[in-house]
């Protein structure tokens, strides 16, 4: 459950999914942003074989990617509509395999301030209907201005 965050920009879903539509890391991996709110979005990655480790899961590194930027577009949607986000550090912990139809990174913002924001993630795989989370992570973004996103 996100907690309760007010959005600076209100065309804040629009620039986030704009945003994400310009990643191209993102798409390599087929992953989807499904969900955008104040302080939180979901992406959906499902299963292919091209992100796969040697026995058939869906490799951490991946779940990385999508932890990251679940909880990189979280702290974006309460930013201003001239700033950006970018990841000073994180701490991923692989708890389950990464296993089944889709994988769903929930992402939100813990604290949000001038010049750091603290997000999380948790990873689910989605096996035959059933959620299992398979990885949290910790995050820590910095806020930057005057640099633009690549067109």
């Amino acid at each position: 459950m996100a907690l309760m965050h007010k959005a600076q920009d209100p065309n804040f879903a629009e620039r986030v999914r704009a945003s994400f539509a310009r990643q191209q890391a993102m798409a390599l991996i087929g992953a989807h942003l499904s969900v955008v709110e104040a302080g939180y979005t979901e992406i959906h990655l499902p299963h292919r074989p091209e992100v796969t480790q040697q026995h058939g899961f869906i490799h951490g590194g991946v779940v990385g990617m999508i932890a990251d930027s679940a909880a990189g577009y979280a702290a974006s949607t309460l930013t201003a509509h001239d700033a950006g986000v970018l990841t000073v550090e994180y701490k991923l912990n692989l708890l389950a395999p990464a296993e089944g139809q889709l994988l769903i990174a929930e992402g939100s913002v813990i604290r949000y301030g001038r010049t750091l924001i603290v997000t999380k993630a948790d990873v689910y795989a989605v096996k035959d209907g059933r959620k299992t989370l398979c990885a949290v992570m910790q995050q820590t973004i910095m806020t930057v201005h005057g640099r633009k996103e690549k067109d």
